[in-house]
């Protein structure tokens, strides 16, 4: 099964999983998705996240969820750089989300990061989506 947009099924998944308030949710597996979800843990916004081989050609994403007093960490996550309109940002033209409460998910030629990341290492990119 192919996607149009392989991340905005991921986010939406992820969405979905948090209104549903289930503790851990499958996404097919690439590397690209992997470094955002390696980005969302370390900013706090998940638990874990784990591959899981399925079979030889197979594999997914076991990420599980974090949840504080019964409500999601993530409040909001929204992808904005779709595949027919890429958004790019310079390193200082990079807004903050929620006055620095949030997140911003950049891809940069160095790699993907957060917003904070790219405005230190003035690096700009793709804002891939944004997180609260």
């Amino acid at each position: 099964m192919t996607f149009a947009d392989p991340i905005g099924d991921m986010i939406t998944r992820i969405r979905n999983a948090q209104l549903r308030t289930l503790y851990n949710v499958k996404i097919p597996n690439s590397k690209f998705r992997a470094k955002i979800l390696d980005v969302l843990k370390q900013e706090g916004f998940i638990s874990n996240y784990k591959l899981l081989s399925e079979t030889k050609n197979k594999s997914s994403l076991v990420v599980d969820l974090k949840y504080y007093n019964g409500s999601p960490v993530i409040k909001e996550i929204k992808r904005v750089s779709r595949p027919g309109r890429r958004i790019y940002a310079k390193a200082d033209s990079i807004s903050k989300i929620q006055n620095g409460l949030g997140l911003a998910i950049v891809s940069t030629s160095i790699g993907i990061m957060s917003d904070s990341d790219a405005r230190m290492k003035k690096v700009g990119g793709e804002i891939i989506c944004r997180v609260f």
